[in-house]
């Protein structure tokens, strides 16, 4: 296996949401842009950006309702006013928040998807490249979009909240919302085509610019998310979809009672009998985004700490083995042209630097 080598050089870490903005939140737009520039005349060679999905409750970005996903809010409002899908007023007339330092995301909830919901009425759903992407992206992008038409429909709580027969996937019940939120389901597969057109066209401009882009992809998913919805059978789940156990860290210097931090931890057997095969889909999808791929937490791959689910801490958790050098040999095979960056916390586990020697 050929070892894919790192050039020397030194980069910034920016959050796109720390970019400039006169509409609550960074974009893809003109700042974006500027960003790399400022970074090329710096003689920098990488821009590490945070995960880029569209966020739950709280607003993290390793807490996300999709692997596969792009937050919507990250959508350039100027560059659709230039593709005439907005009028100029429709977007600087409204309020998005007092502090131009933060970012108010009361405010993003309450206003970016109406306007989002405008450019899609005027948006052309024929088009050749539209239907292009959703063919190729279809893997993922029915799931999320069918999910984020439910939770609308579910006035936004979680799958496990949902009607039982549409909670399980039962195919009649997928069927009927199918059919019933076909509308909603547009404009969520509209609003990933903008963001995936627009940060291909950002991506370009910066390997243009011979700046790479380091993308960051937490270990765990949120169990509020379209992925552990569809893909049940891949997590440590109830039969209701209620998590058995859950993710988290022992106690330690920082913290007495640890920290439960509540995603649904991976059923490893059941991910090897299909030979990884949704790691490898993550992996390629993000392989497309990024020149280099940041996997947070990595230490998980090698052993990983699960917490009963109906514990209130991570004191009463235990360690268990992870799946290794199985998963990132997969890791590997999908990864084509992209590199790897595997987080080291510095927590002394002798496996996760024997794998990292390995790989």
């Amino acid at each position: 296996m050929k070892t894919k080598k790192f050039k020397r050089g030194a980069g910034i870490l920016l959050a796109v949401s720390s970019l400039p903005s006169p509409y609550g939140i960074g974009t893809f737009g003109k700042d974006a842009y500027e960003f790399v520039d400022t970074l090329a005349k710096l003689k920098q060679r990488y821009w590490q950006v945070l995960p880029l999905g569209p966020t739950s409750i709280g607003d993290s970005p390793y807490q996300s309702f999709s692997a596969f996903a792009g937050s919507p809010y990250y959508i350039d409002l100027d560059i659709l006013i230039e593709e005439h899908l907005l009028e100029p007023g429709e977007v600087r007339d409204i309020h998005w928040g007092d502090n131009s330092s933060e970012v108010d995301y009361g405010a993003l909830y309450e206003h970016r998807f109406t306007v989002l919901r405008k450019a899609f009425d005027r948006f052309d759903r024929e088009d050749v490249a539209f239907q292009t992407f959703c063919e190729e992206k279809q893997n993922w992008l029915e799931d999320y979009a069918l999910y984020m038409a439910l939770k609308g429909y579910f006035g936004g709580r979680e799958w496990g909240a949902w009607d039982a027969d549409i909670r399980d996937r039962q195919p009649k019940a997928i069927q009927h919302y199918q059919a019933m939120l076909i509308e909603d389901i547009g404009f969520w597969k509209f609003c990933q085509y903008k963001f995936f057109e627009q940060w291909h066209k950002l991506h370009t401009y910066a390997r243009e610019k011979k700046i790479e882009i380091i993308g960051d992809i937490p270990l765990y998913l949120a169990l509020d998310s379209a992925d552990v919805w569809a893909k049940k059978e891949l997590f440590l789940l109830g039969k209701d979809g209620t998590p058995t156990e859950v993710a988290g860290c022992p106690p330690d210097a920082f913290s007495d009672e640890g920290q439960k931090w509540g995603n649904p931890l991976y059923n490893w057997k059941a991910m090897e009998k299909t030979e990884f095969s949704w790691w490898k889909d993550r992996i390629r999808a993000n392989a497309q985004m990024y020149d280099i791929i940041r996997i947070d937490h990595f230490i998980g791959v090698v052993q990983y700490y699960s917490i009963p689910a109906q514990e209130h801490n991570g004191k009463n958790g235990k360690w268990n083995k992870g799946p290794g050098k199985k998963l990132t040999d997969a890791i590997t095979s999908a990864l084509g042209e992209s590199k790897i960056i595997a987080e080291d916390l510095g927590v002394e586990v002798p496996g996760v630097k024997k794998l990292i020697q390995k790989t």
